[in-house]
């Protein structure tokens, strides 16, 4: 069964529609961030194993070196932001049509949630080499 419009809420205005892009323009914006942000933690750590060749001939790395597997990480996690905040503006489009915008915070939490994780597997890893 099909939900029908609420006839008495005011119709979305343009501004509604542009506020709608503009968060998604954000969301892209920051998941273009993280991909580039893993992108530079993956090539640092390449750049580290490559200047210990050239200083001690050899590998020498402190820590885990959980660098690269970090960096991925972070890059599907833009990706994944980017997919999640065409779906949340497709569906905020469609509700604002069909005159029921009901606001949701399951992207803000998740986004929230995997940045604190990933913020604090990289505190685990840079703390016991300072």
């Amino acid at each position: 069964m099909q939900e029908q419009p609420n006839t008495n809420k005011p119709a979305a205005s343009p501004s509604d529609h542009l506020a709608n892009e503009r968060t998604f323009l954000a969301w892209i914006r920051t998941s273009i961030a993280l991909m580039g942000f893993g992108f530079v933690v993956v090539k640092f750590s390449l750049f580290i194993k490559q200047l210990s060749v050239v200083l001690a001939g050899k590998v020498i790395l402190p820590g885990k070196g959980f660098s690269e597997g970090i960096g991925i990480a972070l890059v599907a996690m833009g990706a994944l932001l980017a997919l999640l905040s065409y779906v949340r503006y497709y569906y905020t489009e469609k509700q604002l049509l069909n005159k029921t915008y009901k606001p949701s915070f399951v992207l803000s939490l998740s986004l929230t949630i995997a940045i604190v994780l990933i913020s604090l597997l990289l505190l685990w890893y840079l703390l016991p080499s300072l």
